[in-house]
């Protein structure tokens, strides 16, 4: 892992066969985004078909982490699940507005308001 990937901190928590959370912190950038795919490749891997990924602890995001959010709405809705955003810092969330990625996919508030839309989720 080169020094830069440091900068990305992904922290996995299962919550059930189906569901994970993923805490992203730190920066998600051209250096950073293929270490998050990877990790989101792995979930879907092992079946786990509702991501939540908690963003509260993201200070950056960079169009390679649109993408990786892009890639991944479609591979989770693709298998009948989906891939939902919590409580994202203003300045993710400005990036998240102004790319028009909202539409797609809509960031939760809070991580408990994620939770209940996953758990709701087929």
């Amino acid at each position: 892992m080169s020094e830069r990937e440091e900068n990305l901190d992904v922290a996995v928590e299962i919550r059930d066969g189906h569901t994970a959370v993923l805490t992203v912190a730190g920066e998600l950038d051209m250096e950073t985004a293929a270490r998050l795919q990877e990790i989101l490749t792995e979930q879907f891997g092992r079946g786990r078909r509702r991501l939540v990924l908690d963003l509260s602890a993201l200070d950056f995001m960079d169009s390679s982490g649109l993408n990786v959010l892009i890639r991944s709405v479609n591979t989770a809705r693709e298998s009948g699940g989906d891939l939902y955003l919590a409580a994202p810092t203003p300045a993710v969330r400005r990036i998240l507005e102004i790319t028009g990625v909202t539409t797609t996919i809509p960031p939760h508030d809070a991580l408990a308001d994620a939770l209940a839309a996953a758990g709701g989720a087929r």
